[in-house]
């Protein structure tokens, strides 16, 4: 009797470990091919509004070390992982009828570009008698678990965490399959890894400044949540350190790896819920599951609004028509010129890095948007083309909340910037660090040079407008402006802005 095969077409789920779609297609079937498909509608593709490139060379480079990661790990298991560079839709239905491969196994995405992919993908199997199979591996909970359906998932955080939380369980991540069975016989070239440069995307420059040193791949995520949780006991203060801004320990930093699936949110939970039985719970463990929550809650908010997340006016349907799309700004911004010091370190960091805290996020986006009035979408596709750790919804929908087109219940978030500086960086050593020319500064004037005279310029070693810029937005708009609710602590669990772990 012959054999039943199905492949398992690998997207952004790169890991063995609670992989519902190897987990599905080696329920199925006898033998599986595994594949991943490098689409050069992802990695040559721009961006509609500022025409930078999709994926820049950080996660690129990110996205190369977890492929081949996980072909080691499936070798490992008497399997491979086959190669391919083309469209799904081209490549799929090839490979099914080289393997004989009855299905097409993968973990489903619900955004709009995936979906044309994914409908492309159906049809041309259709064409030759294959089926495809969707299983859901991106969330903490299975959306059949939960209390609401999808289009009335609540758009607001602090009702969705209180409608689900107690209610809703976490399902036990599936094992890691202890050996892979290969289809053979079929005579299919693994094919070799494509570098960079089979792209036209340059190498990333590593900096030593950098927050962590990050290797894309299952193996290298499964280390730093160990070590995280179980080598540092980091997590045992993530609280009281989730809004500083040097270092790797002051948060999590799994939010790469979650983007490309190289760890699995219902491991992490697993393991934190482990943490919690041999060291106890405090505050700082819960807040870690937390942000998985806020994760769930945005990809819901994708699956709910659709392509509103993507549009000016969000699903909220407003928008300030002061907004503009000035390229001149825009590209101040994004070099770290605007002559506002917070604003610009951290621009700069995650040029040279691909990463940025969460409070560094809130604090340049708030800046773009409410003070330079720059069309949001801008700021969001070049976080979606430089961010390391890009995830769809949790980029769109996080603009979509600074912008106040999204999920946000208040009016009128602002974040003041000269407050967040003076708070989270109070010594200007982050500003210092990714700033050099402000070095001399001391901590009085470094987050606010512009007040300096011609002469207390000179005595510092600066010249604004050489050395440094002159402010695009002067520093006494800052002080004469009070904070809003958006730059303020509060008390409770819910009125925070945390969304990047």
């Amino acid at each position: 009797m012959s054999k039943r095969a199905g492949i398992v077409w690998f997207r952004r789920d790169l890991r063995l470990h609670d992989n519902e779609a190897l987990t599905d297609a080696m329920k199925h079937g006898d033998e599986v091919l595994p594949v991943y498909i490098f689409d050069p509608r992802e990695w040559q593709g721009t961006l509609p509004l500022t025409g930078l490139p999709k994926l820049g060379s950080h996660r690129a480079c990110f996205i190369l070390e977890a492929v081949a990661d996980l072909r080691e790990n499936l070798r490992a298991r008497g399997g491979d992982l086959i190669l391919r560079v083309g469209q799904p839709e081209d490549v799929l239905p090839e490979l099914a009828k080289a393997s004989q491969c009855s299905w097409v196994f993968c973990n489903r995405e619900r955004t709009s570009e995936e979906l044309k992919v994914q409908n492309a993908v159906e049809q041309s199997l259709w064409a030759i008698g294959r089926e495809v199979y969707y299983s859901r591996g991106k969330l903490l909970y299975y959306t059949s678990d939960l209390p609401f359906p999808i289009t009335q998932t609540p758009d607001v955080f602090t009702q969705f965490r209180k409608e689900t939380e107690r209610l809703t369980p976490v399902r036990e991540p599936m094992p890691t399959p202890a050996r892979i069975p290969m289809v053979q016989g079929a005579g299919i070239e693994p094919g070799e890894l494509p570098t960079l440069a089979d792209f036209g995307t340059a190498e990333p420059t590593k900096d030593p400044r950098s927050a962590i040193d990050w290797h894309g791949g299952e193996t290298t995520g499964l280390d730093r949540l160990a070590y995280y949780l179980f080598g540092s006991h980091a997590i045992a203060t993530y609280k009281e350190t989730r809004n500083q801004l040097i270092g790797s320990h002051y948060s999590t930093k799994f939010s790469a790896w979650l983007a490309q699936g190289c760890l699995s949110p219902k491991r992490i939970y697993a393991e934190v819920k482990a943490y919690e039985t041999k060291n106890g719970a405090n505050d700082s463990t819960y807040h870690v599951i937390f942000e998985l929550l806020w994760r769930d809650f945005f990809r819901l908010m994708g699956k709910k609004h659709g392509d509103k997340i993507f549009q000016k006016r969000g699903f909220k349907d407003a928008a300030d028509p002061e907004w503009k799309q000035d390229r001149a700004l825009l590209q101040r911004w994004i070099d770290g010129q605007t002559g506002t010091p917070f604003v610009d370190a951290n621009m700069r960091e995650i040029a040279a890095t691909g990463f940025m805290s969460n409070r560094g996020r809130q604090n340049v986006a708030s800046y773009l948007v409410k003070d330079l009035m720059v069309d949001w979408r801008m700021g969001a596709e070049y976080f979606e083309h430089v961010l390391i750790d890009y995830d769809v919804t949790s980029n769109w929908c996080n603009w979509n909340y600074v912008a106040g087109v999204g999920s946000d219940p208040r009016e009128n978030r602002y974040f003041n910037i000269l407050s967040q500086a003076d708070r989270y960086d109070p010594t200007g050593e982050y500003v210092k660090l990714w700033c050099p020319e402000l070095s001399e500064l001391p901590a009085e004037y470094v987050h606010k040079p512009d007040v300096l005279s011609d002469a207390e310029q000179s005595q510092y070693d600066l010249r604004l407008g050489a050395s440094y810029p002159m402010p695009l937005v002067p520093s006494e708009k800052y002080s004469n402006k009070p904070t809003s609710s958006g730059g303020r602590r509060k008390k409770g669990r819910d009125r925070r802005d945390r969304r990047y772990a």
